[in-house]
């Protein structure tokens, strides 16, 4: 696929996980030994993707009114997704080495533009 021909789709997110963002990428890619920041990089990417799965789905259940009942289950269902998503993050990052970890923030980077 060419850059031209590349769709995207963006979510909103809170200034709070912003201000999170920048820190730990800043404090990873400024760090002495950035494999001591593994943890708070795959702590951010696990809320990115909790932020970015209620804003692509909750947020149009909450839109289409359906419900109570079924907003619930599926924040429900949601929660049990990152949970178990979350240890895969933590697994996957915590073994990457200083490259591979650099080359994560840059695309998280790339991506907040």
């Amino acid at each position: 696929m060419t850059e031209t021909t590349k769709h995207s789709l963006r979510f909103f997110y809170s200034p709070e996980l912003q201000a999170t963002a920048i820190k730990v990428l800043t404090d990873l890619e400024n760090a002495e030994d950035p494999l001591k920041c593994r943890d708070a990089l795959g702590n951010l990417v696990a809320e990115l993707t909790d932020s970015g799965m209620g804003y692509y789905f909750l947020e149009a259940l909450e839109l289409a009114k359906v419900g109570f009942v079924k907003k619930q289950t599926a924040n429900l269902g949601i929660i049990g997704a990152v949970k178990i998503m979350r240890s895969v993050i933590h697994k996957i990052i915590g073994g990457m080495n200083k490259e591979q970890l650099l080359i994560i923030c840059g695309y998280i980077r790339q991506l907040m533009q």
